[in-house]
C-alpha cells in the first residue's frame, strides 16, 4: 500500500466506493488523513466506515476544509450529467482528482511509465511489466489494470510504475507527469462520456501534460487522430519522439511486419512464434514496449527474453484447451467491433461465437474478415441485429446462450477441421445482458472449454 504520510494535513472527500475508492480510504486513513466518502451504495458504505472514514451525506459535506474531491473514475464528473458531488465540489472550487494522481504525489521519486489507448492497453502494461520484472527491474504494475494505484507497493527512487490509464482517469491528473507516455491508438469510444471524438482524444492527450525536456512519448500510427498526435509531440523541443509503424519503415521509430520487429538502428526480432502475442495488433503492443524498455536502458536481449516467455492476459485472445487440430481461444475482453477486427485478423479458421449487448454500428464493420470465418454462431441480445448483418454473407446458427454456443462450435469445427482452426470467443459486445462482467463470460468459458471431451488445458490455470 502507498504510504500518503506526505499529504498528512489535508482531508478529502472520496466518492466512489469500489475498488479504487476502497484502497484510497484504506490509504489516507492509514496515513492519518481525515477522509469523508461516499456511495450509492449501502454495502460500500459500511466498507468504508469499518476502514475509518465519515460516512456524510453529500448534502451535508463541509468543503471549505475539504483539500479535494476523489472520485472513483467510473463516475461523471462531467459528461452525460455530473454527479451532483462532483456539481458541488466544483461550485466549492475543489479540485476533482483520482487516486492515480494521490500516488504521483506520495512517489515523486518514483519513475512512471503511462500507457492508453483504444485498444490494446492492458497487453502493452503488462508485457512492460513482464520484461522489466523478469530482467530484475524494480517495478510495480497496475492503474486501470490489476491492482489500483494506491494498492501498489512504495517504490522510491529508480523504481518504475508501469501504469495503464484510461481517459476518465488521465482527465482527473492535475500534477502526475509521465516520464515515458506510451499511446497506442483511437477509435471513437466513451462519447457519451466525452461528448465527441475531439473531447476523447483531449482527455486522451493529458498523458502528456507536464512533460518536460529528457521525457519520451511512444506513439502508434496507425490511424490518422494519433498521426497528427504523433505529429503534435515530435514537434515539442526536448520531448524523444518515437513513432511505432505496421509494413512501413520509420525514421527514428520502430516497425513491425510479418512478424519481424525492426528497431530505429537495424536491429531486427522474429516474434511470430510467440503464441501470446498474435497478430498485428499485438505486433504493435510488443513494438510499443520494446521502444519503452530501450528507453529505459534494457538489454536487448533481456526484451526478448521477456517477450518470449510473456504469458498473456486472461480474456485477450487467451489460448484456453485445445481439441486435436483445434484451439479454443478466450477474447471476451473484445466488447466492441474495433477489438474483435483484432482477433479475427489473427486467425485463418474461425467458429466465431459473438453477441451480448451490441454497440453502436454492431458487427457491420468486421465484414473484411468474414472470409475467414467458417461458422458464427449467436447468443444474448444481439442476436436478431447480428443475424440481420450477417444474412447472406456468412453462415450462422442462433444459439441463445455461451454453453449452446460452444456445444455448437465444438461440434462443427472437430467435424470439419483437417488444418488447425479456432473456436472463438470475440463477441464484439458488451456482457451485462446475461454475465456479470466480460471476466465473469470469460471464465465461464474457459471452464466450458476445458471442460470439453478430451480437452487439454492450454496457458495459465483458472
Amino acid at each position: 500500500m502507498i504510504d500518503l504520510a506526505i499529504l498528512k494535513g489535508s482531508s478529502f472527500v472520496v466518492l466512489g466506493l469500489a475498488r479504487s475508492g476502497l484502497a484510497t480510504v484504506r490509504a489516507l486513513r492509514a496515513a492519518g488523513i481525515e477522509c469523508v466518502a461516499w456511495d450509492d451504495n449501502v454495502a460500500s458504505r459500511d466498507a468504508a466506515a469499518q476502514l475509518g472514514a465519515r460516512i456524510v451525506d453529500p448534502a451535508s459535506i463541509d468543503w471549505p476544509g475539504v483539500t479535494a474531491l476523489v472520485i472513483s473514475p467510473g463516475i461523471p464528473s462531467t459528461l452525460p450529467v455530473p454527479h451532483p458531488v462532483a456539481v458541488a465540489a466544483r461550485a466549492a472550487g475543489k479540485p476533482i482528482i483520482c487516486d492515480v494522481e494521490l500516488l504521483a504525489r506520495a512517489q515523486p521519486e518514483g519513475r512512471f511509465v503511462a500507457i492508453t489507448g483504444t485498444n490494446g492497453k492492458s497487453t502493452t502494461t503488462a508485457l512492460v511489466g513482464h520484461i522489466l520484472q523478469q530482467a530484475g527491474a524494480r517495478c510495480q504494475v497496475g492503474g486501470n489494470i490489476g491492482r489500483g494505484a494506491l494498492d501498489l507497493e512504495p517504490i522510491g527512487k529508480g523504481g518504475v510504475y508501469v501504469l495503464e490509464l484510461s481517459s476518465y482517469q488521465l482527465e482527473l491528473l492535475q500534477t502526475f507527469r509521465a516520464d515515458i507516455a506510451v499511446w497506442l491508438n483511437i477509435t471513437p469510444d466513451h462519447i457519451d462520456r466525452h461528448g465527441d471524438l475531439a473531447g476523447y482524444v483531449a482527455a486522451k492527450k493529458n498523458i502528456f501534460a507536464r512533460q518536460r525536456a529528457g521525457d519520451c512519448v511512444v506513439i502508434g500510427t496507425e490511424d490518422e487522430p494519433s498521426r497528427e498526435v504523433e505529429r503534435e509531440m515530435a514537434a515539442r523541443p526536448g520531448i524523444a519522439c518515437v513513432p511505432v509503424a505496421l509494413d512501413r519503415p520509420v525514421a527514428n521509430g520502430i516497425s513491425y511486419r510479418a512478424g519481424m520487429l525492426v528497431d530505429a538502428d537495424g536491429y531486427t526480432v522474429d516474434f511470430s512464434d510467440v503464441p501470446t502475442l498474435p497478430g498485428d495488433h499485438n505486433a504493435q503492443n510488443a513494438a510499443c514496449a520494446w521502444a519503452v524498455c530501450r528507453w529505459l536502458d534494457m538489454p536487448r536481449e533481456r526484451i526478448v527474453a521477456g517477450l518470449r516467455t510473456y504469458p498473456g492476459l486472461p480474456h485477450r485472445q487467451e489460448r484456453v484447451a485445445a481439441v486435436g487440430n483445434v484451439v479454443y481461444v478466450n477474447d471476451s475482453k473484445a466488447t466492441n467491433a474495433d477489438a474483435t477486427a483484432r482477433a479475427l485478423s489473427s486467425y485463418d479458421r474461425i467458429y466465431w461465437i459473438l453477441g451480448g449487448q451490441a454497440k453502436e454500428g454492431g458487427v457491420a464493420p468486421l465484414a473484411s474478415y468474414f472470409d475467414r470465418i467458417r461458422h458464427a454462431f449467436l447468443i444474448g441480445e444481439a442476436t436478431e441485429l447480428f443475424a440481420g448483418q450477417l444474412e447472406g454473407k456468412l453462415p450462422y446458427s442462433r444459439c441463445g446462450d455461451l454453453q449452446s454456443a460452444l456445444d455448437a462450435a465444438h461440434a462443427l469445427a472437430q467435424r470439419e477441421a483437417a488444418e488447425p482452426a479456432v473456436v472463438l470467443l470475440s463477441p464484439a459486445c458488451a456482457s451485462w445482458d446475461q454475465w456479470k462482467s466480460y471476466e465473469h463470460r470469460g471464465d465461464a468459458f474457459r471452464a466450458m472449454a476445458r471442460a470439453l471431451p478430451g480437452a487439454e488445458s492450454l496457458g495459465r490455470a483458472a
